[in-house]
C-alpha cells in the first residue's frame, strides 16, 4: 500500500519529534535520584560493589544514586521489583552471576533474564577462594582433598542456599576431585556461614574474594587456592588452582549494571559512559581492587559484551544446574 504524502510527512514528524525528546531527556539526564537496587542485603560483597561504584556513578553523572536493598530468595525478589520499575533511566539494577544466570534455572522465576532487561555494562569479576575453618588439618589443597576423602561422611560445606555461587562451585568441586561433603545451606546468606566457618562449626566455603579476604588477612580462616588463572592482586600468596593442584577449575561471580527493558538509547549510552569513566577513577578502582576484584577491561564495558556474555554464561552453566538437580528448596 502506498502511502500518501501527507501521511508520510505526518509519520516524519512524529518520528523527528520522538529523537527530540528522547534527546532532550538524556541532555537533562538524571534530574533526579536514581535507585539502585542491590538485591541482596547491606554489609555483603555485592553491597560493598554496589556501593563503591555508585560513588563512581554520581561524580560521572553528577547526580544522586540511592541504594535500595532488597534482600531474599537468591536475589529474585530484588530482581522481581525491578522488573516492576518504569523504564526511564531512574531505576537501575547491579546484577550478578546468580541472578542473572544461577537463577534463571533454578527458579520459577516472572521474567526472562535475556530479553527482560537493557545492558549497561559489566563491571567486576569477584574469583571464588577455597577456604576452610583455621585449625583444619590440611596445609594446602591437595591435603584438603585427601583430608575430604578421608572424611566425606562428616565434611561440611557451607552454602548461600541452593543454587547460590558457593552451591554450585562445591558440586563442581565434588565432581571435579571424586570427593563428596555436606552442603549446609544458610538463609541469612555467606555472612552467616563465614561467621559459622571462623567458629569452626563448619568445615569449609567457596567464597568470593570479597568476603573472604578480610577473614583470610586476620587469620580467621586458611586459604587454599583462587579458582582462576592468575594469582589475586590483593592476595598475591594464595596460589591459583592449577599452581595448587586443580587445573582448570574456573569459577567467577560477575557484576554488572542493568536497566529496564525498553529504556531509551540516549539514557542508556548515558549510563554506559558514566559507568566507564568510574572505572577508569583511580579511587574507584583502587577500592575495588582492595576487594580481590577483577574490573573488567574497558573494551568489554559495553552493552554488547554483557548480552554476549550472558549468554555464554546461560549456555555454559544452565545444562550443568539443571543435570546436578538443583532445584529450588
Amino acid at each position: 500500500m502506498k502511502m500518501s504524502r501527507r501521511t508520510f510527512v505526518k509519520a516524519s514528524v512524529a518520528a523527528s519529534l520522538s529523537a527530540v525528546s528522547a534527546s532532550a531527556k538524556a541532555a537533562t539526564y538524571p534530574a533526579r535520584p536514581i535507585t539502585l537496587i542491590v538485591p541482596y542485603g547491606a554489609g555483603g560483597p555485592t553491597d560493598t560493589i554496589g556501593r563503591i561504584v555508585a560513588e563512581g556513578l554520581r561524580e560521572a553523572l553528577n547526580g544522586t544514586i540511592i541504594i535500595d536493598n532488597v534482600p531474599g530468595a537468591s536475589g529474585t525478589i530484588g530482581v522481581s521489583k525491578f522488573t516492576r520499575a518504569a523504564n526511564d533511566g531512574y531505576t537501575l539494577c547491579l546484577g550478578n552471576w546468580p541472578t542473572f544466570v544461577l537463577n534463571g534455572a533454578i527458579f520459577p522465576t516472572p521474567y526472562d533474564v535475556t530479553k527482560d532487561f537493557e545492558p549497561i555494562g559489566s563491571i567486576v569479576v569477584d574469583q571464588q577462594i577455597i577456604i576452610s575453618r583455621p585449625d583444619l588439618p590440611a596445609k594446602n589443597l591437595q591435603e584438603l582433598v585427601t583430608w575430604f576423602k578421608a572424611n566425606g561422611d562428616k565434611a561440611s560445606q557451607g552454602t548461600g542456599g541452593p543454587g547460590s555461587t558457593s552451591h554450585v562451585v562445591g558440586i563442581l568441586f565434588q565432581r571435579k576431585t571424586g570427593t563428596s561433603f555436606a552442603f549446609v545451606p544458610y538463609r541469612q546468606g555467606v555472612g552467616a556461614a563465614m561467621v559459622d566457618l571462623m567458629a569452626g562449626r563448619i568445615d569449609t566455603m567457596f567464597s568470593v574474594a570479597a568476603n573472604a579476604i578480610p577473614h583470610i588477612k586476620s587469620g580467621a580462616v586458611k586459604a587454599y587456592a583462587v579458582t582462576a588463572k592468575e594469582r589475586l592482586v590483593a592476595m598475591p600468596d594464595i596460589p591459583t588452582v592449577d599452581e595448587a593442584g586443580l587445573p582448570g577449575f574456573y569459577t567467577a561471580n560477575w557484576h554488572a549494571l542493568f536497566a529496564p527493558k525498553g529504556t531509551e538509547k540516549p539514557i542508556l549510552d548515558t549510563l554506559n559512559a558514566a559507568l566507564v569513566t568510574a572505572l577508569a577513577n583511580p579511587n574507584t578502582r583502587k577500592r575495588l581492587q582492595e576487594l580481590g576484584q577483577e574490573i573488567t577491561p574497558k573494551e568489554q564495558q559495553t552493552p554488547a559484551a554483557l548480552t554476549q556474555l550472558l549468554k555464554n554464561d546461560i549456555a555454559t552453566w544452565w545444562p550443568v544446574i539443571k543435570d546436578a538437580g538443583i532445584k529450588n528448596e
